[in-house]
């Protein structure tokens, strides 16, 4: 049996460690290819998206449990962003391609980071003001 060298074990880990963190670092789950079920891609939403009191309470749902993430207007500047390995997203330019079926299910199962609010918020009507009031970040 042919010996291995210390030198060279630890020059092979080293290697290893370096790509390791280096994928890390660079590895981003592609956001566009979270596939929302066929049952909730036209899901209509059953609220009134212009009611004022709507939105009011979709803000402060928002606020409660979405803004640390997303940021108070969003942008996905929240004081937690910086901790996470996916990019939360921008909701003044993200959000026009996803219809509120989509939206509403990624809140409510979530994926990756992005936590799945369907036992912190037990109300479906409760996420769908909240999908009502981040349509209020579109541009």
């Amino acid at each position: 049996m042919k010996k291995v060298s210390l030198k060279k074990v630890v020059y092979l880990l080293v290697i290893v460690a370096s790509s390791m963190f280096i994928y890390s670092f660079t590895y981003q789950p592609n956001l566009d290819e979270w596939e929302v079920p066929a049952k909730y891609k036209n899901m209509k939403n059953p609220t009134d998206k212009n009611d004022k009191e709507n939105l009011s309470i979709g803000k402060s749902l928002y606020m409660k449990h979405c803004k640390s993430c997303h940021g108070k207007t969003g942008l996905g500047d929240g004081s937690k962003s910086d901790e996470l390995d996916t990019d939360p997203g921008d909701f003044s330019t993200d959000l026009a391609a996803q219809k509120d079926g989509a939206l509403f299910y990624k809140i409510k199962e979530g994926r990756d980071d992005m936590p799945s609010f369907k036992k912190k918020i037990r109300d479906d009507e409760d996420i769908w003001l909240i999908v009502n009031f981040i349509r209020t970040f579109e541009e």
